[in-house]
């Protein structure tokens, strides 16, 4: 009989589990699995939302504002949204540090895609060419990833860097701001291919437009950025949602994975839990359990998996994120224009910027300014209120953020390791920038203007803002997977090359990083190893 256990509800425990059962298995869910709070007036669109809430301030701002980015505030751009609050929230029991990161971790239920903006951007084959597997079988991952959770987008100039699969659903309609910069790419297209190595496309989005599996279609409330209340975005929580209805799936919330038990052949043989409403302990007899927790929380479990079983943690070596690089433009055409707050809030073109090194694509997410209540370049207006508040609401339509992101490769100075804290242990995060991170990135950022000023944008000059390394939240890369059984390694079905029995079903184990959101990857990861463990259960 096929058992198996998974801690950690995200985007790869959940497709995990999910081609797990469809294949036969039994399958227990650990998890923390703090709720979302109900949706409030489901229906109604943004404009009729801040006209019927008893607060829409307090909804959209916070009580404390505490949403709110203020004018010369340094950092980020945006801030999340209060009620998403539950998604990021500290957890006592999970204590770490970081050098040179600023990470983030999740115990809601869905983790931290249940704040993603659905970019779902498959790896091209060369991105693979590090991946012990054949790249044909994430491929059919993909397509049925697709199938289960609507994935948006068309076959058109960004093919060349994101694959197109199977279930590809019709893209969403565009906004007015993103038709006008689509046309005129395709006006300027021979002299940004040619000249730049740029291209445009539709972008690829987790959102559907139909009604099915009870979820409804986007009506563009404009409310996505405070998390869609007709589900037409997804999230992992709702695949979780439909697993609970079935017979051969046991969900334990409320819980906290401790460590991994191994017998002297270091075959795994139990999960420690604490219950954490009353602290007590609890153990599951397993001989098989996948890690889905996320690069950070799966690491410190390994690490106090291995102190606990060999009485010292190593250290994992090559944390790897997506660095991002923000820079806001306007878009002249669209000056005075009226802005659409009854549309799909996220970015809906994205631009591919080659390299010698086709691993080293850069990708460029195109985001419109819409209900977003307020914007960096107004932030910085040195004018009076007034005087902001009315050139605000004539470039309102024409604003507008490229996020960059940029690939990354493991380091040794990269790493994750343990350090005493009291009873327990601490997570220490070190990363460092690789060297030429910086012509690199300067490189690409010229690029990029110069791709918009022949989109008809402009870049106001020193207003690209360099996001922290962690807040991508693009975490991969330290058990990676290998051809070759090696300790603090997984075979390319995922198995600990340490612990049998052990499986890493998340980010940890991708040996290199495309400048990608990697989320539905690691839904089409999860899946694949999946059906490899079934297969070899059979």
């Amino acid at each position: 009989m096929k058992r198996v256990v998974v801690v950690g509800s995200g985007a790869s425990g959940v497709h995990f589990a999910q081609t797990a059962l469809e294949r036969g298995a039994y399958v227990t869910l650990v998890d923390v699995g703090r709720t979302a709070p109900a949706p409030v007036l489901p229906d109604a669109s943004f404009a009729r939302f801040k006209r019927e809430h008893d607060d829409p301030a307090g909804y959209f701002l916070g009580r404390k504002f505490e949403a709110v980015m203020f004018p010369g505030a340094k950092g980020e751009y945006y801030g999340f949204p209060p009620h998403k609050g539950f998604i990021f929230a500290s957890l006592e029991r999970f204590r770490a540090r970081a050098q040179g990161f600023e990470p983030l971790s999740s115990f809601a239920r869905g983790g931290l895609a249940e704040a993603w903006t659905g970019g779902a951007f498959p790896f091209h084959e060369r991105e693979l060419r590090d991946f012990p597997f054949d790249a044909r079988e994430l491929h059919a991952s993909y397509g049925t990833v697709a199938r289960r959770i609507g994935v948006s987008g068309t076959d058109d100039d960004l093919s060349r860097f994101t694959p197109v699969h199977e279930h590809l659903a019709p893209s969403l309609p565009l906004d007015a701001h993103s038709r006008s910069l689509l046309a005129r790419y395709g006006r300027e297209r021979e002299r940004l291919n040619a000249g730049l190595g740029v291209w445009m496309g539709r972008t690829r989005a987790a959102v559907r437009s139909d009604e099915r599996d009870g979820r409804h279609g986007c009506t563009n409330l404009g409310r996505c950025l405070w998390s869609c209340p007709r589900e037409a975005l997804y999230t992992p929580s709702i695949t979780l949602r439909a697993l609970l209805k079935h017979e051969r799936f046991t969900y334990l919330d409320g819980r906290f994975a401790t460590r991994i038990e191994a017998d002297e052949a270091n075959r795994v043989r139990r999960l420690h839990l604490v219950e954490l409403a009353t602290g007590r302990p609890e153990t599951l007899e397993a001989s098989s359990i996948v890690l889905a927790a996320g690069t950070l929380a799966s690491g410190k479990l390994f690490l106090d998996s291995l102190r606990a079983h060999g009485g010292r943690a190593p250290v994992l070596e090559g944390l790897m994120d997506n660095r991002q690089v923000l820079v806001p433009y306007i878009h002249l055409p669209m000056l005075r224009q009226r802005y659409e707050p009854d549309s799909y809030q996220y970015h809906q073109l994205a631009l591919g910027l080659e390299r010698e090194d086709p691993r080293h694509y850069v990708h460029g997410l195109v985001t419109t300014l819409k209900t977003a209540l307020i914007h960096p370049i107004v932030q910085s207006v040195p004018f009076d209120l007034k005087s902001a508040l009315w050139i605000f609401r004539n470039a309102h339509a024409a604003l507008g953020i490229v996020n960059v992101n940029f690939h990354d490769e493991r380091r040794a100075e990269c790493r994750l390791e343990l350090e005493s804290d009291g009873d327990g242990s601490r997570l220490l995060v070190r990363y460092e920038p690789a060297r030429e991170e910086p012509e690199r990135m300067r490189s690409a950022l010229g690029t990029v203007r110069k791709a918009l000023w022949k989109l008809g944008c402009i870049v106001p000059p020193g207003m690209a803002h360099v996001r922290p390394m962690g807040a991508s939240v693009h975490y991969a890369g330290t058990v990676p997977m290998s051809a070759q059984a090696r300790p603090l390694a997984t075979s390319p079905d995922g198995e600990s090359h340490d612990l049998r029995g052990l499986f890493f079903a998340d980010g940890s184990t991708f040996p290199f990083l495309p400048a990608k959101n990697l989320t539905f990857t690691l839904m089409a990861n999860a899946e694949r190893i999946a059906r490899r463990w079934c297969d070899a259960q059979a």
